[in-house]
């Protein structure tokens, strides 16, 4: 996909939907959201939060409503973005024929109150479990000023370290593992940190 600086080139850009795409803009911008271009293409958020973006492809065209799961959809215009996708709606139209200003507009606006109010789906982060393989917690154990440096680390560091181990197949190559990552355990270093700034 080009990328795109503006409104006006993402319409240019998609010259074949160009009349819809202009229609879909005005309808948007009579709203009191703040017309932007994320992602290549125009977004048009409220006090900072995307609200609706509008889309141009091969085939189709549309508008994006961020968190459009929340929307009533009672004219049965929603469509899925993707199965995964939680929140995201869309609006497709395939000609400027489709569209029904006053529907599109309705809908606009009841996406700006749902924003007003809050509603929106935040993501969620599940915290990974991390998972002390036998022969670093008896190290652990054995030792107090590694188990105070490994408790030190990041969570992501200890799991790096744990998988290191737990992945070797002999317990010859873990026990090799393990006195390996001792002395890094102990300055406090991730696993893989000398690759992080490459």
């Amino acid at each position: 996909m080009k990328k795109v600086y503006s409104v006006e080139e993402y319409i240019e850009t998609n010259a074949h939907f160009e009349e819809a795409l202009t229609l879909l803009r005005r309808i948007i911008n009579s709203t009191e959201l703040e017309e932007t271009v994320k992602w290549s293409a125009p977004v048009y958020a409220l006090n900072g939060k995307n609200v609706v973006g509008l889309g141009a492809f091969k085939n189709h065209f549309g508008i994006w409503f961020f968190n459009g799961v929340f929307l009533k959809d009672e004219q049965n215009l929603l469509t899925n973005a993707q199965e995964k996708t939680k929140a995201l709606r869309q609006m497709r139209f395939k000609s400027i024929d489709d569209i029904n200003k006053y529907i599109v507009l309705s809908y606009v606006k009841e996406a700006i109150e749902n924003q007003k109010l809050g509603r929106e789906i935040k993501p969620t982060r599940t915290k990974k479990e991390t998972i002390i393989p036998t022969e670093l917690q008896n190290e652990l154990e054995r030792d107090a000023k590694l188990k105070t440096s490994f408790e030190a680390l990041t969570p992501s560091k200890q799991r790096e370290y744990c998988e290191y181990i737990s992945t070797a197949k002999r317990d010859a190559t873990k026990l090799a593992r393990l006195d390996k990552i001792k002395p890094m355990i102990m300055q406090g270093v991730g696993l893989h940190d000398k690759y992080k700034n490459c």
